[in-house]
């Protein structure tokens, strides 16, 4: 099941079990299961602290294992097979299921240990979603940590009647106590702040009685994490404010194009962006939605959605961009329910059946090739009258079978029967006829829009919504430097970002230093 190389990095990695882990399989004669104990059976022979027992006819998803460890209270469990981006997953709850302590701040320990409740979570994923093992990691963590918290991560493409019964059309999407308690990336500190209600205001009072800082960057994406390096670098005291560290990356399946680095995906470089971060003294706050920028007295003050403030001599804002929506009638309503934006996370979860790609760029095309090899038929609508797609990606396109393009057309509205797409309307925009595809999955694909809703009326905005920035990143507002995708410099793309970040950073030392001279100058004189 396991071929020789992970097989001596995996026992490389349970030398570090401090205690038993105990691995119960439920099974039955089905090639699933088969294939199930396989794998159980290779991880048991790479150490000695692990033994894997058989259950048949006990009530629970088949196949599917549970592991537990003498005299702890442990409910977690996997559901299929933990494969693809998951096997990071079975490695993580393998270990912490074996004592070894979870590289995460002590205070969020505490926090999960302390919840008051029963919570009963399971997570439907699918093998080939990159933002999937956030989630599941992060509720296989509060189930080791916590006997009142289960879980069981469920692969859908596994259990496909489950998945269609409670119309799950999206993953992860996690499940409490049986009803919908979340769908997309979700991390341990922000599950845990949904749990512990009164963490928010207690994270706000926090936040708020701190220090200024030199430099505040508004944003953890590339940008904002190599303006915080750059910051970092120069002895000045430096914080990260972010919705979640990372940014758009997170949802980047492959990355081919990052100089120096062949491929990689996107998790593994944002989580290697955080720990660069980290080595230096930045504080880094997750979790921040700015709603509000303002300027006086020579500090920027930023607020937040939960109510923090902070104080900063310098502010960047690398807020960056969010999939552009198409904007029609059922588009909000069948979210989740068929309308989706990650193919790579989605895609298995319409095996079979007919879906729309919306978009004709790289990323459209990329999407319909991608899912042409998993669903019954892709139809690509393209506004224009032609693609934009890079020539190489429009060959491979036009060699599919099962895919076919139809340009000028401007969808109108998204179909359903209240619970699921059923459909997409579009208009033939050189006759100006409607037609209407039956179809069970609409993926858009149609690019981005910058995350500067906030800032309308405080820093200077293109028509499309950047932010407008002079050759050191300086916006129209004394003191606030930007970069990334949020900005007007063309080309979103990773490294350029970075670039940008770096640039802004240095333009706000400089501002720093220029500021504080004239008070110098007048405590010398």
């Amino acid at each position: 099941m396991l071929d020789d190389a992970v097989k001596n990095q995996l026992k490389a990695y349970l030398e570090r079990v401090v205690r038993p882990i105990v691995i119960t399989a439920f099974v039955d004669d089905g090639a699933r299961s088969k294939e199930m104990v396989d794998l159980l059976t290779d991880v048991a022979a790479l150490s000695d602290k692990i033994t894997v027992t058989e259950e048949r006819g006990s009530g629970e998803r088949v196949p599917s294992f549970a592991l537990s460890s003498p005299g702890e209270d442990i409910h977690l469990a996997f559901a299929g097979l933990p494969m693809g981006h998951e096997f990071t997953s079975l490695v993580l709850a393998l270990l912490q299921t074996g004592g070894y302590p979870p590289k995460v701040e002590q205070a969020l320990i505490d926090q999960i240990r302390a919840l008051d409740g029963d919570f009963r979570f399971e997570t439907y994923f699918s093998q080939s979603c990159q933002n999937c093992p956030e989630v599941v990691q992060a509720l296989n963590l509060m189930a080791v940590l916590n006997p009142r918290v289960s879980h069981v991560a469920i692969d859908g493409a596994a259990f496909q009647s489950e998945v269609e019964e409670r119309q799950v059309m999206s993953v992860p999407t996690v499940y409490l106590n049986g009803a919908v308690f979340g769908q997309g990336r979700m991390g341990p500190d922000e599950i845990v702040a949904r749990l512990d209600t009164g963490a928010a205001a207690r994270d706000a009072a926090r936040l708020s009685a701190m220090a200024p800082y030199d430099v505040l960057v508004v944003g953890g994406g590339p940008a904002g994490a190599a303006a915080a390096i750059y910051a970092a670098r120069k002895g000045v005291r430096t914080g990260v404010a972010a919705e979640r560290f990372g940014g758009q990356v997170l949802d980047t399946m492959d990355i081919e194009n990052f100089i120096s680095v062949p491929h990689t995906e996107g998790p593994r470089l944002a989580a290697a962006l955080e720990q660069h971060v980290r080595n230096y003294e930045v504080e880094v706050m997750n979790l921040q939605t700015a709603v509000r920028l303002a300027s006086g007295d020579g500090l920027v003050t930023v607020e937040f959605a939960n109510g923090a403030t902070l104080k900063s001599k310098s502010v960047i804002l690398s807020t960056g961009a969010r999939w552009r929506q198409m904007g029609v009638p059922g588009e909000d309503q069948y979210r989740t329910k068929g309308v989706a934006y990650c193919p790579h996370c989605d895609g298995p979860l319409f095996k079979g059946k007919r879906v729309a790609v919306i978009g004709g760029g790289n990323s459209g095309v990329e999407a319909a090739i991608d899912l042409a090899g998993v669903v019954a038929h892709v139809t690509l609508i393209e506004f224009d009258s032609k693609l934009r797609a890079d020539e190489v990606l429009q060959r491979k396109l036009h060699s599919l079978p099962n895919v076919n393009v139809i340009l000028s057309a401007r969808t109108t509205e998204v179909k359903g029967d209240g619970s699921k797409v059923s459909g997409l309307v579009y208009e033939d925009r050189t006759t100006g006829e409607l037609h209407t595809l039956a179809l069970e999955g609409i993926f858009v694909q149609i690019g981005l829009l910058p995350n500067t809703e906030w800032l309308k009326g405080t820093v200077t905005l293109s028509p499309r919504g950047e932010i407008v920035v002079d050759d050191r990143g300086q916006t129209s507002v004394t003191g606030v430097f930007a970069a990334g995708d949020c900005t007007t410099v063309p080309y979103k793309q990773i490294i350029i970002a970075m670039g940008e970040g770096a640039k802004a950073s240095l333009g706000a030392f400089d501002y720093l230093i220029r500021s504080s001279a004239p008070q110098a100058a007048d405590k010398a004189a």
